[in-house]
């Protein structure tokens, strides 16, 4: 597969990849996204606003694959559920008017489960159909990979060639600990006074236990409904940047860049992918 990676990110998409196919050309607006991306990739990703790029540009990268993780805060529970009028579907928008005119020969997309049924997921079904290409819906949680994190998505997998739906796995779940670094960073332990004000609303998890929520972009900041937090002898802390990483299946060797904030780092990871279970979704191309 030629690869189009349209909203990169942290290129979670690249990695899942694999030796699938070749990533011709990465798409994302944000400055610390691309930086985090060239580090650990070498290729730059092109620093677009993708509503503003030209068809003719993406269609010279020469891909015939799109892979893309547009904003989800439009189709999120706790988001405005305003679909395709939320000003940040903007960019998934134009993309749907480059797809009318120069459709990919496969695509796709992971989201929130709210994606589903939403006016998003309509517009995209339609363009599918109207190109004569097979469209199949699944959803898949990293829990089922073995990983110790509730991340449930959705991904739309559209292919000229017929697709068939694989069985998703159904591995052991490892405890937290396998996921844990070997010296803790004490700074990331709450304040007293922090945790006796936020502790009703908050989840906690010890490292043998084998669940976690899903970690936000917002999760250096808020304390309810970001993720979870590790209760250790010493108090309770917030999980790190490598552990998250890990829970979503980032490689032993990733990095962000030297001297990036801590919650610069958890919003990049918040808008993350889990890894595994992108494999397992590009595995239908492959088959198809």
């Amino acid at each position: 597969m030629r690869v189009l990676e349209l909203f990169s990110g942290l290129g979670g998409w690249r990695y899942a990849l694999g030796d699938r196919g070749s990533v011709m050309a990465a798409y994302d607006v944000s400055e610390t996204a691309n930086a985090t991306y060239t580090l650990n990739h070498g290729d730059p990703p092109k620093a677009r606003e993708l509503a503003t790029v030209p068809p003719a540009e993406l269609a010279a990268q020469g891909a015939d694959t799109w892979v893309l993780s547009p904003p989800c805060q439009p189709f999120c529970r706790m988001g405005n559920h305003q679909g395709l009028e939320d000003r940040r579907s903007r960019a998934f928008r134009h993309l749907m008017d480059v797809f009318r005119e120069a459709p990919p020969d496969r695509l796709v997309l992971e989201n929130v489960r709210g994606f589903l049924g939403s006016d998003a997921h309509t517009l995209l079904s339609d363009r599918l159909k109207a190109h004569g290409m097979h469209q199949l819906d699944l959803e898949a949680c990293p829990s089922r990979f073995g990983v110790p994190n509730q991340r449930p998505r959705v991904f739309i997998v559209a292919s000229r060639k017929p697709l068939v739906p694989r069985s998703l796995p159904d591995r052991p779940t490892l405890p937290l600990s396998a996921f844990l670094d070997p010296e803790e960073d004490e700074r990331l332990y709450l304040r007293p006074e922090l945790l006796a004000r936020h502790h009703y609303g908050m989840d906690f998890v010890v490292p043998e236990d084998r669940r976690s929520t899903c970690f936000i972009g917002g999760y250096g900041q808020r304390f309810v409904g970001s993720g979870s937090f590790l209760k250790t002898g010493k108090g309770v802390r917030r999980f790190s940047p490598s552990e998250v990483g890990r829970l979503l299946g980032l490689p032993g060797d990733f990095q962000f860049p030297e001297g990036l904030p801590l919650e610069a780092r958890y919003r990049l990871l918040g808008n993350g992918l889990a890894i595994p279970v992108a494999a397992w979704v590009l595995d239908h191309l492959v088959d198809g």
